[in-house]
């Protein structure tokens, strides 16, 4: 099938490369010249684990190529997919300019019928104003041409995207009519040959259907962290209380990890936009003011634990980081817990050796060059000359280090675990002290 794609981001970039390879003809439209320069010259402008492979390959096949010419990547697409970021705005509802404006563009070149696909994660009722867009610029060019919108948003996890677009749990669909029905089954055809993973529904239910499942992943989170502060006090282990709840087969083992917070692109916005969306329809949504009130407290926690074991004197010591991005298997630091506590360390007085796998050129781009922050090569070079180490992302790399080494490069001895990856007995027994999140045996020590 002809596909185009507007947005090469997270979402744009692997559906697309996706959707070639398994052949498909994609063209991919983005705004950003250099960045379609790039991709262009095999240049992937994301970490992904198996999308650049997945890029260069398609590319080279002919099947997936690059564009800031959006009237002929527009020339015979079957299917056009929307899929530019909806950042959020200054009162926390998302930002559909760049969606409309993509809107506008698909109404000012189309000439022929096309399924018009809302990728991105858009509020309940925003088909209706991209419908509004696209049919306002055929009125000013006085011509008719058929189409439908249609809502099909993405689940894709970032660190598993490409899996995730390959093998999806669901494929959700949200549209009236019959004939974008069929060419929407077709190109999924593919990716739905094991066991019928459509669900269709209304273009309204579907648009609420992605808020609706990144709202209750994020309640998960703070329900944990909620669950883990309350155990600190009262001497309890939340990593006990974790697995005893999980094994309930109503509850399960997923999203039920405690830790330094929530961050990343998605969880962060989304549950933000659901709750302006609820108050533009004069409902006040309780638990989700109370799922971000956690969150944004928990990133907060490790400094409060750091802080706490030194009496507050951190001018001048230095803290080792592992972690940036706001998930392993990523480079995004978008909502990072990690940006939070290093400016706390920062305004504390305190300096900072940081090692991150992936995120170290996307600091830089944050933080710009700054004498209070060092960006390692390696993990345990983070270490040398530090006071305390802080664990904020859970990288498998960090899982298994040799502690004895750590107590020996660390000047005061102490670990705070972040993410809760290491058991505080083995790291005791190496002769450091140990914070986790939720782990009453640091409020007993203390």
């Amino acid at each position: 099938m002809q596909v185009t794609i507007f947005g090469t981001g997270y979402v744009g970039l692997v559906t697309g490369t996706c959707l070639a390879d398994v052949g498909n003809s994609v063209i991919c439209v983005d705004i950003d010249a250099d960045k379609v320069a790039g991709l262009n010259a095999g240049r992937v402008p994301i970490f992904e684990p198996g999308l650049e492979d997945l890029v260069l390959a398609n590319h080279r096949a002919g099947r997936l190529r690059f564009t800031t010419d959006a009237a002929s990547a527009l020339q015979g697409a079957q299917i056009v997919f929307i899929a530019v970021g909806t950042p959020p705005d200054e009162d926390g509802s998302a930002d559909l300019s760049h969606v409309l404006a993509v809107a506008r563009t698909v109404g000012a070149h189309l000439d022929h019928y096309a399924v018009v696909v809302n990728k991105s994660t858009v509020p309940v009722g925003t088909a209706d104003r991209v419908r509004a867009a696209i049919a306002a610029e055929l009125a000013a060019r006085a011509v008719a041409v058929p189409h439908d919108v249609v809502s099909n948003p993405e689940f894709l996890k970032e660190g598993d995207a490409v899996k995730d677009c390959m093998r999806p749990d669901r494929i959700v669909l949200g549209s009236d009519s019959a004939r974008a029905i069929e060419l929407m089954k077709t190109l999924y055809a593919p990716f739905n040959r094991n066991h019928e993973r459509m669900v269709l529904m209304d273009v309204r239910s579907a648009e609420l259907t992605k808020y609706a499942a990144n709202a209750m992943l994020a309640t998960k989170i703070s329900f944990m962290n909620e669950m883990a502060n309350i155990a600190e006090r009262v001497g309890a282990d939340i990593e006990h209380v974790r697995h005893g709840i999980g094994s309930d087969s109503r509850i399960g083992y997923a999203f039920i990890y405690p830790g330094a917070g929530y961050g990343g692109s998605c969880f962060p916005k989304d549950v933000q936009a659901l709750d302006r969306t609820a108050r533009q329809h004069g409902y006040t949504p309780r638990l989700l003011e109370s799922v971000e009130a956690v969150n944004q407290s928990q990133k907060h926690r490790l400094f409060e634990l750091i802080s706490g074991h030194f009496d507050g004197a951190l001018q001048g010591r230095t803290i080792a980081v592992w972690g940036l991005a706001f998930k392993p298997n990523t480079d995004d630091m978008r909502e990072a817990p990690s940006r939070v506590l290093l400016e706390q360390l920062w305004q504390a007085g305190a300096w900072v050796r940081a090692f991150d796998p992936e995120a170290a050129h996307e600091a830089r781009r944050i933080f710009g060059e700054r004498a209070d922050l060092q960006l390692c090569e390696s993990a345990a070079a983070a270490l040398e000359g530090a006071d305390a180490l802080a664990v904020v992302t859970e990288w498998k790399a960090f899982w298994s280090p040799d502690f004895p080494a750590m107590r020996s490069a660390l000047k005061a001895a102490v670990v705070f675990d972040g993410r809760n990856i290491f058991d505080p007995r083995t790291v005791e027994a190496a002769g450091l002290a140990y914070y986790g999140i939720g782990r009453g045996r640091s409020v007993a020590r203390r």
